[in-house]
């Protein structure tokens, strides 16, 4: 498993499995266990996805160690601030079954997660932590959390796809040697990614899907990528990225794609604000 060395030299891999909507314990459950007997070593999961026991109990039946599981969780904005997000964060090892996270992330920009970045930060320094990141930070928010704190953020996760590359906040993210995870690498199967032309004839040229070129692209790049699913096959297929090699000419290709904006999650609107903010869960 290829890995990228963070900006607190932790080494994580650049693949691996995203639990987002699945909330059926049973397939959450099966999907982490297939996903580690193929190979994957990254399971990302959330507070909010109501998934994390699953999770945990994968981790544990797998038989592999612990310390060879990245396990990556996250803050949701009703547990926002210090108090809040220490009391969360003590439910997630407990759903994990763990005491300890490899990364723990602040979901969203929203609410006082400048509380919640102090909380990681001791968090951090007491071990409890091995690294600490962002979800969704626009330059603005991202650059002011940077300068109000002593921890640099060592991810940021962010909606990353041939169809929104986000280059403006990868040149911020440079300058502080943050990486970039990808969520919904595939654009949630939008606007006809998996047949999409340019994508099927670079494919073609190595006997692969439209979905393990961009799983590529993203290796090719130093993005960290975590795509879904339940499926053994598709799971298998998303692993078997290592045996070609993207050309120059085809990484130009795929960047060409680029539409320069959000397809699935704008952050700076006011509806999604709104509609965030009052999304309620039992951790």
């Amino acid at each position: 498993m290829d890995t990228i060395q963070l900006n607190n030299h932790v080494q994580m891999p650049l693949l691996g499995l995203g639990v987002f909507q699945v909330t059926d314990q049973a397939a959450c459950k099966e999907s982490v266990q297939m996903a580690l007997k193929t190979g994957y070593r990254l399971i990302d999961t959330a507070a909010c996805y109501g998934n994390e026991r699953a999770v945990g109990e994968a981790v544990k039946d797998s038989g592999i160690s612990r310390a060879e599981v990245f396990l990556t969780s996250k803050v949701w904005i009703q547990d926002a601030g210090y108090d809040k997000t220490m009391r969360s964060f003590e439910k997630t090892l407990e759903n994990l079954q763990t005491d300890y996270l490899d990364l723990y992330l602040i979901h969203m920009p929203y609410g006082d997660y400048h509380g919640s970045w102090q909380a990681m930060e001791e968090l951090y320094r007491a071990g409890k932590v091995r690294a600490v990141g962002v979800c969704n930070f626009l330059p603005d928010r991202l650059v002011d959390l940077i300068l109000s704190h002593e921890v640099v953020p060592a991810v940021n996760q962010i909606e990353l796809h041939p169809f929104c590359q986000q280059r403006e906040l990868r040149r911020v993210m440079e300058q502080y040697h943050i990486c970039p995870m990808a969520w919904a690498p595939f654009a949630e199967g939008q606007d006809g990614i998996f047949q999409h032309p340019v994508l099927t004839e670079i494919g073609a040229q190595y006997g692969k899907t439209p979905a393990q070129v961009i799983l590529r692209w993203m290796r090719q790049s130093k993005i960290i990528t975590i795509p879904k699913s339940v499926h053994a096959e598709r799971i298998r297929q998303n692993f078997d990225v290592d045996d070609f090699v993207l050309s120059a000419e085809d990484m130009e290709q795929v960047g060409k794609l680029d539409r320069g904006h959000s397809l699935i999650l704008d952050i700076p609107s006011l509806d999604e604000v709104y509609r965030l903010h009052n999304i309620r869960f039992e951790q």
